[in-house]
């Protein structure tokens, strides 16, 4: 049964247009590694932006089998592109995703199906 999580993560005050820039390298240049990466760990991410008056919000949802072990397992990986990622997020966010761990994640509070 898939299951799903979803992450707020504020964007650095000043960084909105770097990660406009992440994203039009993971859909181009990137764009296979990324798919590879994520069908490697057995997940599906999807990510949007939200604009609001406290600043910006990348919303991003994992969706497969064990999607917090798949971020913890891809956080960890040592291949360029993993580093390269984890480099970009940690510029761009200002928090460094290898050392969340359990307790660090989101947790489902209401499901109007359950």
């Amino acid at each position: 049964m898939k299951k799903l999580v979803a992450m707020a993560v504020p964007v650095a005050p000043g960084k909105t247009e770097l990660w406009e820039s992440f994203m039009n390298e993971l859909q181009s240049k990137y764009k296979q590694q990324f798919a590879d990466s994520r069908k490697k760990f057995g997940v599906r991410e999807r990510t949007f932006i939200q604009k609001t008056p406290m600043g910006d919000l990348v919303l991003v949802t994992l969706e497969g089998e064990d999607p917090v072990k798949s971020f913890n397992d891809f956080t960890h990986g040592q291949d360029e592109f993993t580093k390269w990622f984890v480099e970009k997020v940690n510029e761009i966010h200002g928090m460094d995703i290898r050392v969340m761990n359990q307790e660090a994640m989101p947790t489902l509070v209401i499901d109007s199906e359950g």
